[in-house]
């Protein structure tokens, strides 16, 4: 059933104009991920991966289909009642880290919690920052920190409100191999600990053999699915 999954799509179309017409990105995906289950979504550049993440996630709409998050049909829902089931059940990592600028390491991990008036929103800030190695680094500013200490933070306020689900798209995009091997540890260890569901947006054939099943996506379309070995 689907009430019971994490996150399902069914019969998904997302169409968008162009030049007159309407360029078809998505059509008709079904897709359905278990709670705690880790699954890649794979495909080269247009194959509408990355638009497939956004519609699960609730941040874009679809053109036909249905979209269930965390036990709710979300395609229906109004935009009010979509913020609030993503504060609840979701966290976001993406390739460019999107930290805030002006806000130390410490002060972007407790934005999602003060957003949400968590009691004891500061320990458990340090206590992630330390969790993903950072303890060190709490008061330094995004530019002062290397790229894959940039991504350490952005996983820490991604887990800071102990999301259910958790969206990553292209997180080793904008990282060496090295570090991205590394920010990939780190990410499977933090989710096995609370039983994260995670979904996982890659064109690296690497960095989705972390996920137990791939989704292979082609022009839109399921193409295959793997499971792991």
């Amino acid at each position: 059933m689907l009430e019971q999954s994490a996150v399902a799509c069914v019969r998904l179309v997302k169409r968008l104009p162009s030049g007159g017409a309407l360029l078809s990105i998505l059509d008709g995906v079904d897709l359905e991920i278990a709670r705690g289950e880790s699954v890649a979504i794979l495909g080269p550049s247009g194959s509408g991966k990355s638009t497939l993440l956004g519609l699960l996630a609730g941040l874009d709409r679809p053109t036909e289909g249905e979209v269930w998050l965390a036990g709710r049909r979300i395609d229906q829902l109004s935009e009010d009642e979509l913020s609030r089931l993503r504060r609840e059940h979701v966290g976001f990592v993406f390739q460019s880290f999107q930290l805030l600028s002006n806000l130390t390491a410490l002060e972007n991990v407790l934005v999602p919690l003060e957003l949400t008036g968590v009691r004891g929103a500061r320990e458990r800030a340090r206590a992630l920052l330390a969790e993903v190695g950072l303890e060190q680094r709490t008061h330094h500013y995004p530019a002062q920190l290397s790229g894959g200490e940039q991504q350490r933070v952005a996983l820490a306020r991604a887990f800071a409100p102990e999301p259910s689900i958790l969206f990553a798209d292209e997180p080793t995009g904008n990282l060496d191999a090295q570090t991205g091997a590394s920010i990939l540890e780190l990410v499977a260890a933090l989710r096995a600990r609370r039983g994260t569901t995670l979904v996982l947006v890659t064109h690296d054939r690497d960095v989705a053999r972390a996920a137990e099943r791939r989704i292979h996506l082609k022009a839109g379309r399921v193409e295959r699915v793997e499971a792991a070995a």
